[in-house]
């Protein structure tokens, strides 16, 4: 057995007494779930602690491994100086990971940003682990000495977050390592009107399905999760909850969800997943292959519902991406609304439910509304300046929204507008211009709608001649 225990734990700051000053009793139930996670996680005597955390370098298309000997960190950003963890990484599990993400084709390693401190979503499941190793030595026991691998989360789809787990499972396999997972994340910060981050219904459905998913070891709904929803629900954990899955690919588990809750406005769930029985040993849990089934079907799917609005979006980028050439002429039965009508339109893709391109006219352009649709599909595959251009075997995983834009309005202030219903243009002088449609994922305020579509222009809003003006939109998706 390699991966002799695996746990998922929150990461507030607070939790800890130096940064918490008191509050943390206000969470008695997540510590004391905690330091119970933490108890067995010694008492499995792991010889490498492997953390993923949502706050270790996080990139949209790669999954990152913490390089070099070691690191250090303290919470004195949080206004604790004296608290911290040093570490020592197992760097021939960190090279042995590598390899075998090279040999499998997976985008992870050791590139990229070189941290030189350990994060906080690192920093709290140790403060905890270290905690229970020290009640072993007040007992007269020394717990076994352990090295750490410490990964961030990527914008990689949930089948490549789970393939990263199964390289841990094999990798301390050939190694002989005892491993202890340990999945650090928050679930959803939108739980409370009265929190930091406010209230969406999305909430407390994101956290009934991740405790679900926890204490019953039933991760497909972990993979399968709705994008959309997670956006909304402003989730931490989810992608470092997948790693953690595959890191128990094909193992029975024995999985206790030892607590939830969410005082401050922001889910705190802890679980514990033992090996119940021999690694590999149940071929009905394994996930990525009941993933792929569903991921399938699923696109399947949304092929199948999409109007002729978003089919002309797609079949325009699949076209010049295939040939390098625009579509030559629209398609036959295309309805008159697109042919006899003129109007802006956006097209937005996304791939993994995370954005891959978007642009769009705010008014028309072209001499129809299928012509105007044509040439932004291929304007946000190609030329959106955020991101590389469509590669072809990409094609298959992108999902396209269609926003037709009604004639903009002026409004005289903030009050006038809601980010849902419309969406704002921001105009400055010298004709600066910043545009945000309506009912985004992860777009709750109006404050938050103006502050983007103004960063879009290079506005500040306080400077003198900013006018607002709002928007409906047709959407098809």
């Amino acid at each position: 057995m390699s991966v002799v225990i695996a746990v998922a734990v929150p990461h507030p700051p607070l939790i800890v007494p130096g940064v918490g000053r008191g509050r943390e009793r206000e969470i008695q139930a997540t510590v004391d779930a905690y330091r119970e996670a933490a108890r067995r996680v010694v008492a499995a005597e792991p010889q490498t602690i492997v953390i993923s955390s949502p706050h270790t370098a996080m990139y949209l298309d790669y999954l990152h491994i913490a390089p070099g000997s070691g690191a250090s960190g303290t919470f004195a950003q949080f206004g604790d100086a004296a608290d911290g963890a040093r570490v020592t990484y197992d760097e021939e599990l960190v090279d042995a990971l590598c390899r075998a993400a090279r040999e499998e084709g997976l985008p992870a390693g050791t590139a990229g940003e070189r941290e030189r401190d350990l994060d906080w979503g690192v920093l709290v499941p140790l403060h905890f682990i270290d905690a229970a190793a020290d009640e072993l030595r007040s007992a007269g026991r020394e717990p076994a000495p352990y090295r750490v691998v410490r990964m961030g989360i990527s914008g990689l789809s949930p089948l490549e977050h789970y393939r990263m787990g199964q390289l841990v499972q094999r990798c301390a396999a050939r190694l002989g390592r005892r491993v202890a997972y340990v999945a650090s994340g928050d679930l959803s910060h939108k739980l409370a009107a009265d929190g930091p981050y406010g209230y969406a219904p999305e909430g407390p459905v994101f956290d009934e399905l991740a405790c679900r998913a926890l204490g019953s070891g039933a991760f497909l709904d972990l993979l399968t999760a709705d994008p959309g929803l997670c956006e909304r629900a402003a989730e931490c954990g989810l992608r470092s909850f997948q790693i953690m899955a595959g890191a128990l690919d094909r193992t029975p588990v024995a999985a206790e969800l030892l607590s939830h809750e969410g005082p401050f406005g922001v889910g705190y769930g802890v679980a514990v997943l033992t090996p119940a029985g021999p690694e590999g040993s149940d071929p009905a849990r394994a996930f990525d292959e009941a993933y792929e089934a569903w991921h399938a079907q699923d696109m399947a799917r949304l092929r199948a519902g999409e109007d002729p609005f978003v089919a002309l979006a797609r079949a325009s980028l699949e076209h010049r991406v295939r040939t390098g050439r625009p579509l030559g002429g629209l398609p036959a039965g295309l309805p008159p609304e697109l042919l006899g009508r003129r109007a802006g339109a956006f097209v937005s893709i996304k791939k993994n439910g995370q954005l891959r391109g978007c642009i769009g006219t705010i008014a028309p352009t072209q001499v129809s509304l299928a012509d105007e649709i044509v040439a932004n599909a291929v304007s946000a595959g190609c030329h959106d300046p955020r991101f590389s251009p469509v590669r072809v075997e990409e094609l298959p995983e992108l999902v396209y929204d269609v926003d037709v834009l009604g004639e903009p309005e002026p409004v005289s202030g903030p009050d006038e507008l809601d980010c849902r219903r419309y969406g704002v243009i921001v105009s400055a002088p010298g004709g600066r211009r910043g545009l945000l449609l309506p009912d985004l994922d992860g777009v709750d305020t109006v404050d938050e709608q103006l502050r983007i579509a103004a960063s879009k222009g290079g506005i500040d809003l306080d400077e003198p001649g900013v006018r607002l003006e709002r928007f409906v939109v047709e959407r098809h998706e």
